[in-house]
């Protein structure tokens, strides 16, 4: 493997190189169960390779992390709720795969940022006043998932909703982290070969460039890991409010 001429390809500095072995050793975190890290994770890529061209060479690592994931968490799945988020972030995938190619991404960010603030302050407020029951109507998970659906597709996002979505029905730290795990990973394989076929994002030297960033995957899984298992469902559900937040800024300001 000549890595020398697939970095010269990719016209990668020292200084790209390791933003993406960062963002991939933050992907690896995020798979572990630190979740909201999504929008930091793209936004680094999008630096090193571009908007378009980094969601393909972002997909393959982030299919092997959710295996480890879904192997690692697989027995707190709540299928009852990823069954209704699953189906409109299908059609979200096909919207964002129509979409992806048109659609301003100055103007996306702009509207995505909005959203995702917004309803992290709903979550903020229900949270402090304690008056609201915990959202069951058809309408909430179907428009979250409509927006992760969309979101994942054309900037690997999803996270952002579906942590919003899955702390609205205040699902325990493990069974939030296990039902995400298997939801990215089925969204995920869903969407590769619209990346492939469709986008022609993912190609053999992409995919040998996942080959060397891999290694930061394993370390960024067991990192992540043994933090998930220091901190409270407390302290987990505010750490998650706010790195969303954060991370709808820097969509924002990006």
């Amino acid at each position: 493997m000549n890595t020398d001429l697939l970095i010269l390809n990719f016209q990668l500095s020292t200084a790209d190189i390791l933003l993406a072995f960062l963002a991939t050793l933050l992907l690896g975190m995020g798979k572990s169960g630190l979740k909201g890290m999504g929008v930091i994770i793209v936004t680094l890529m999008a630096l090193v390779f571009g908007a378009k061209a980094s969601t393909g060479i972002l997909m393959p690592m982030m299919i092997t992390a959710d295996v480890f994931a879904v192997i690692y968490y697989h027995r707190h799945t709540q299928w009852k709720f990823l069954k209704k988020l699953l189906p409109t972030m299908v059609v979200g995938v096909l919207l964002g795969v129509y979409w992806g190619n048109d659609i301003s991404e100055v103007l996306f960010k702009q509207i995505m940022a909005f959203f995702i603030l917004a309803t992290v302050l709903v979550m903020i407020w229900m949270d402090r006043t304690k008056t609201f029951g915990i959202p069951k109507h058809w309408a909430f998970s179907s428009s979250m998932g409509l927006l992760s659906g969309i979101t994942s597709m054309i900037g690997n996002l999803a996270g952002s909703f579906t942590s919003i979505y899955l702390l609205a029905i205040r699902l325990p730290k493990n069974e939030f982290i296990g039902t995400a795990a298997w939801l990215f990973f089925i969204i995920n394989v869903f969407k590769l070969p619209f990346h492939i076929f469709v986008w022609k994002t993912i190609s053999k030297e992409t995919l040998t460039l996942n080959l060397l960033l891999s290694p930061a995957i394993l370390i960024g899984f067991y990192l992540g890991i043994r933090l998930v298992k220091v901190i409270n469902n407390i302290l987990y559900r505010k750490l998650v409010l706010v790195v969303t937040a954060l991370g709808a800024l820097i969509i924002l300001l990006k």
